[in-house]
């Protein structure tokens, strides 16, 4: 017997099942008018903030106001803050890395060298090196027969000299400043170059001014000229786990990681200096320094030309770096009872004692004067050299590139974020051990070890020293994170930002020189003065109208350049040279 069926009404194609009901889930959405509403609205300044960030847009600009000097007028300029960092402009950061692996990318696989020789020098700078020449043997022998009165005129005519010959053209100094001279003669310390016993020695060769590397002919006749990239890392510390993390926090020698990051620098300089005399050519590299998952510091860079990984892995072993200062094993005084400042004899003395800290000539005096003294540090590299064969050209040297310089804008301490409490215990840990290590002669935790640092003064504090090895963004890495050696690609960042806006002038057409300035005398070239423009001035609009404004003028340069790539892709071919897609900004 089935079941009536109402007029109007469908029965239920499925029977009744057995068992519960599964919940139908309510409806989240909140009710119009409601403040949970108001809220799941999206903010306009916010959005104005992201596309600004899409369209590459600075989001924190340098304002600064420009005085045309001819006719008065007056105009707020925007300038882009130049900044390198993710966390603090997004967009400026992403364009100084794309910049970068431009560089990169010109100088790797050069097969001509880079920077050409200088020109010869002219008759008038001839002259002016000869007058220099008569002026250094005036004074010789004026201070040969002790007429030391006719020093000072003689020195007045040289400083006269030396600046004609910097405006007339001509690099550097012709030679020291004889007051330069005499600081060099009497306080440099001069220690032994002898290697050390416990290093390899190393196979030395005349260095050879090419850069570019060996060109290699296959068994069909083509030439090919790969290069190479290169994977530096420092020495063990204790056995660490897969998160990066000490298996023994206890043993892990956090003090040998905090020296070993501070000198990371100098290590890699003496590794190229050996590289080149090793390989008797004068290599060239670009790369990054950056931070393990360990926190320790190491490199990653691109070499042009080739070099057998087994010579690499000997340079790397026979690398070196001896720090000579004073002892620093152990603190002498404490954060809660340092040293103290005597301003009437102007030294740093002792709390209890009243008596002086060693100085830090007299300190450098004690390790000279020991037969037997040790540095305070080595430096060495550790056993991981990874070295790769790269051909130009392919898929894979691009994807190296964006490996080498994947972490170039985040700061050291934000390239393996710790997620664990052993990972933010590990990095407390060093960091508090950079806290108490020196880094440099006048670093203010010398004070921690009862030397006085050099031109030391009564600001100091000992544990605050305002060096960036100190800081826990850094974990040591101070310096230069980039690294690029001089004949890499023969032109400096300028030069590539300047290549990049050529381009994208020549494929829309804008005649570079053209502005409103042209209207101006070409005898009387259009002069500007330029100031910071404050906070509080009138005619300074708000920072969301400018970032609009500059939001309206990328999207138009946009939509004018990709215009312009279609025309050139459906008509004549692209300009050579063009920059990689990133740079291809006005």
């Amino acid at each position: 017997m089935t079941a009536p069926t109402l007029p109007g009404l469908t029965p239920d194609p499925t029977p009744p099942t057995a068992g519960p009901v599964a919940p139908v889930p309510p409806d989240l959405t909140p009710a119009p008018g409601t403040r949970a509403a108001r809220l799941a609205l999206p903010m306009s300044r916010k959005i104005v903030t992201e596309m600004a960030a899409e369209y590459g847009v600075c989001l924190h600009p340098v304002t600064l106001r420009r005085t045309d000097l001819h006719t008065g007028h007056t105009e707020v300029v925007d300038l882009p803050c130049g900044s390198t960092r993710d966390d603090k402009c997004e967009p400026c950061a992403k364009r100084a890395r794309r910049l970068r692996q431009t560089q990169i990318r010109e100088g790797w696989h050069r097969t001509d060298e880079p920077a050409p020789g200088p020109n010869p020098a002219t008759d008038a700078q001839r002259e002016l090196i000869l007058l220099r020449a008569h002026l250094e043997f005036a004074r010789d022998e004026a201070q040969r027969a002790a007429q030391f009165d006719q020093l000072p005129d003689i020195d007045d005519a040289i400083s006269e000299v030396e600046e004609a010959i910097a405006a007339e053209g001509l690099r550097g100094a012709v030679a020291p400043t004889h007051d330069q001279d005499d600081d060099d003669n009497h306080g440099r310390r001069k220690r032994s170059t002898r290697r050390r016993q416990d290093a390899p020695d190393l196979p030395r060769k005349k260095v050879e001014p090419r850069t570019v590397g060996k060109v290699y002919t296959a068994p069909d006749g083509t030439e090919h000229r790969p290069s190479m990239w290169l994977s530096l890392t420092l020495d063990t510390y204790g056995r660490v786990l897969p998160d990066g993390t000490p298996v023994n926090p206890d043993t892990y020698d956090y003090r040998h990681a905090a020296w070993d990051a501070v000198h990371f620098a100098r290590l890699l300089d003496r590794f190229w200096q050996n590289l080149r005399r090793c390989a008797g050519w004068n290599v060239q590299y670009a790369g990054c320094v950056e931070p393990q998952r360990r926190l320790a510091p190491h490199a990653h860079f691109a070499i042009r030309g080739t070099i057998p990984r087994a010579v690499l892995r000997q340079v790397a072993a026979a690398t070196y770096h001896q720090v000579w200062w004073p002892a620093a094993d152990e603190p002498v005084y404490s954060f809660d009872r340092p040293p103290v400042w005597d301003a009437d004899r102007a030294e740093w003395i002792d709390p209890d004692t009243r008596e002086p800290l060693t100085a830090w000539a007299d300190a450098l005096d004690l390790i000279d004067t020991d037969p037997n003294a040790q540095p305070a540090h080595v430096v060495r590299f550790g056993p991981q050299v990874h070295a790769e064969g790269v051909t130009p050209g392919t898929v894979h040297a691009n994807r190296t590139i964006g490996y080498i310089t994947k972490y170039i804008t985040k700061s050291a301490a934000d390239c393996h974020k710790p997620d664990t409490d052993r990972q933010r215990d590990h990095l407390d840990r060093l960091w508090h051990q950079l806290r108490v290590t020196p880094c440099n002669e006048r670093c203010a935790n010398w004070l921690l070890y009862g030397i006085q640092p050099k031109k030391a003064h009564g600001r100091l504090q000992a544990g605050r020293c305002k060096g960036k090895v100190h800081q826990r963004a850094t974990l040591g890495i101070g310096g230069r994170r980039i690294l690029v050696s001089r004949d890499w690609s023969g032109k400096t960042l300028a030069d590539h930002r300047a290549d990049a806006r050529a381009w994208v002038r020549n494929l829309l057409g804008v005649t570079v020189g053209a502005t409103d300035a042209d209207a101006v005398d070409q005898d009387d070239p259009p002069a500007y003065a330029w100031e910071l423009a404050r906070p509080d001035d009138p005619d300074l609009p708000p920072l969301q109208h400018r970032l609009l404004k500059a939001l309206s003028q990328r999207a138009q340069w946009k939509a004018a350049l990709l215009a312009a790539r279609d025309r050139a892709s459906t008509g004549s071919a692209y300009p050579p040279n063009r920059p990689p897609d990133g740079e291809r900004t006005p």
